[in-house]
């Protein structure tokens, strides 16, 4: 079943995620729920609280980049098939020298920015079947953890932004609050007034 995306504004997508166990309701179901969701959206990774759920879940399937040409050969292959869910993450280190790689959001769409992050990441998380892993990451893979898995820490990717570069999307991003853009996936806004 196809979700609603939650807007850039609601409450949801700043509050820390907590923890969950393999009792937690229809679990299953969400994580395919996730990715149908994510999926519809053309995105290559969604995080719980982008559906409104405060929990430390996360799915990521990189395979879109994978067809990127500006990227080499094995770049291209290890994005391919690279599908996982991640339960209760933890980085426990990130490594390297930042760099900077234009960044989007499903819950802030039509905004990109380039957003600097570490190029190498060592993850703890379990996965669908809770069993605990422990992987190291880099290049494209590790951003795109890292993105979702600032969702389930309440970060936005827009915080991590320069002073000014906030206050030139700050016009942006109130109309994504308050639903003043036309997006080709099912979104709830928070501040959108009701029509009668």
């Amino acid at each position: 079943m196809i979700l609603p995306i939650v807007a850039y504004g609601d409450p949801v997508l700043k509050k820390e995620g907590t923890d969950i166990d393999k009792d937690y309701p229809k679990l299953n179901e969400l994580i395919d729920n996730m990715f149908e969701t994510m999926y519809n959206a053309y995105g290559v990774g969604l995080a719980a609280p982008q559906i409104g759920l405060p929990i430390r879940l996360f799915v990521i399937d990189t395979t879109p980049f994978s067809e990127d040409e500006d990227l080499t050969k094995d770049e291209q292959a290890a994005l391919v098939d690279f599908k996982k869910v991640f339960i209760n993450a933890t980085i426990i280190k990130e490594e390297g020298a930042e760099w900077a790689f234009n960044e989007g959001c499903l819950s802030i769409p039509d905004v990109r920015e380039d957003v600097f992050r570490k190029p190498e990441i060592t993850i703890e998380y379990q996965d669908e079947n809770f069993e605990t892993h422990v992987e190291t990451y880099s290049g494209l893979i590790a951003r795109v953890i890292q993105h979702e898995y600032d969702h389930i820490d309440g970060i936005l990717f827009t915080e991590k932004l320069s002073t000014l570069k906030k206050r030139l999307i700050k016009g942006r991003l109130d109309n994504i609050s308050k639903g003043k853009i036309k997006v080709d996936y099912k979104m709830r806004f928070p501040n959108q007034k009701k029509k009668r």
